[in-house]
Formats: C-alpha cells, sequence, structure tokens
C-alpha cells in the first residue's frame, strides 16, 4: 500500500431498526453527547484528513450533532438500503481528492473506538490493502481501505459493508485493544449495559 495521505470516514446514516419507533441511533445520548458527536470526535483527534461524516435518516439533526467544522458531513439519499450505500457516498466525496490514497472506515455506534485506533490503522506499515482493527484478536472497527479497492467496494450493495472485501492475505490485522473498545449500540439494552459500566 502507498504511503499517501490517509482519510477517515465516519458512517452515520443508518436508523437502527432495532430501536424501534423513530429513534436514531447515532443521536442516541451516552455520557450526555450524542454516539455520534464521540465518533466524529474520535476520527477528527486522530488527525486524518478529511474527515468525512455519512448522514441520512433525520440527517439534519445528526448533522447538527456534529459539532465540529473539521468533518464534511454529507448527504447519503439511499441510507434505507444499508450501510454498502454510505460507504458509496464516502468513497464518491472522496474519490477527486488524488492526495487521500486509503480511508479509515469507523462506525456512529461505537463510541469507544478511539483516536488512537484511527492513527494506528493509518502509520503501521504492510502490502494488503485493507487493514482493520482488532480488539483482543476480534475483529473491529476502524477498518482502512487502499485506493485500489475503492472500485470494489463502490460495488457492494445492501447492508454489506468493508468486511465483505477481506480475503486471506488481503488484510492486516492491527490490534488497537489497548487504546478502546469496539462495542457497539445497536439496541437500547446495550446502550443501557454502557452506561451501567460508567457507574
Amino acid at each position: 500500500m502507498s504511503e499517501g495521505r490517509t482519510a477517515a470516514a465516519v458512517l452515520a446514516a443508518g436508523r437502527g431498526s432495532r430501536l424501534g419507533g423513530d429513534a436514531s441511533k447515532p443521536l442516541l445520548v451516552w455520557r450526555g453527547r450524542p454516539l455520534v458527536a464521540w465518533a466524529v470526535d474520535a476520527a477528527v483527534d486522530s488527525g486524518l484528513r478529511p474527515v468525512v461524516v455519512v448522514v441520512g435518516y433525520r440527517g439534519d439533526e445528526v448533522r447538527a450533532a456534529v459539532a465540529t467544522d473539521d468533518a464534511v458531513v454529507v448527504e447519503n439519499p439511499e441510507w434505507e438500503e444499508g450501510i454498502a450505500s454510505s460507504l458509496r457516498v464516502a468513497l464518491t466525496t472522496l474519490t477527486p481528492r488524488t492526495e487521500v490514497d486509503a480511508v479509515a472506515v469507523g462506525l456512529a455506534d461505537q463510541p469507544l473506538v478511539s483516536a488512537a485506533a484511527y492513527a494506528r490503522l493509518a502509520a503501521t506499515g504492510g502490502d494488503a490493502p485493507i487493514r482493520a482493527a482488532t480488539y483482543e484478536g476480534r475483529p473491529g472497527n476502524p477498518v482502512l481501505l487502499a485506493r485500489s479497492l475503492w472500485p470494489e467496494a463502490m460495488r457492494l450493495r445492501g447492508d454489506t459493508g468493508a468486511r465483505a472485501l477481506m480475503r486471506d492475505g488481503a488484510v492486516d490485522r492491527i490490534e488497537c485493544g489497548d487504546t478502546g473498545s469496539a462495542a457497539d449500540i445497536d439496541t437500547l439494552e446495550d446502550l443501557d449495559r454502557l452506561q451501567q459500566e460508567d457507574q
């Protein structure tokens, strides 16, 4: 993988259907702030640039929760398709930036993924076109995609993310367990569990 600039992308367009009602997963509050704010702060604080945030469901509210001028917020009108559509929007946004050779992709529902994980993926050498963060050996986020893989990623459809591109020999797995956690918030019970761990 060439060593040009690495961008960051936070996918925050989904609804979180398992929450029920009209709730928006990126807008769930943990430690007094929306989940998306924690996720975007990690991407921004990593030093990677540019930072792209993809919004969709309740997009205006999610955009307002991204309280930083250091991220570019873009709309995904096809968010209902699933995560692949948000990945396509992020890559389409970054493609004209020819100085960007790779992008580290994170999710809005993982508030314990840290800036250090993004930075470690970008700084770690290797020839594989994908670098994936692991936490005590278990796969997590972010996932770094070299530009050479972007055309293949753009062909993904539905609720399929970058993991669909991982093949033996194509992935460098980077341990990030000392930097945070890949715990994600899929249900209100998950959020309650995380809040109880804070007490």
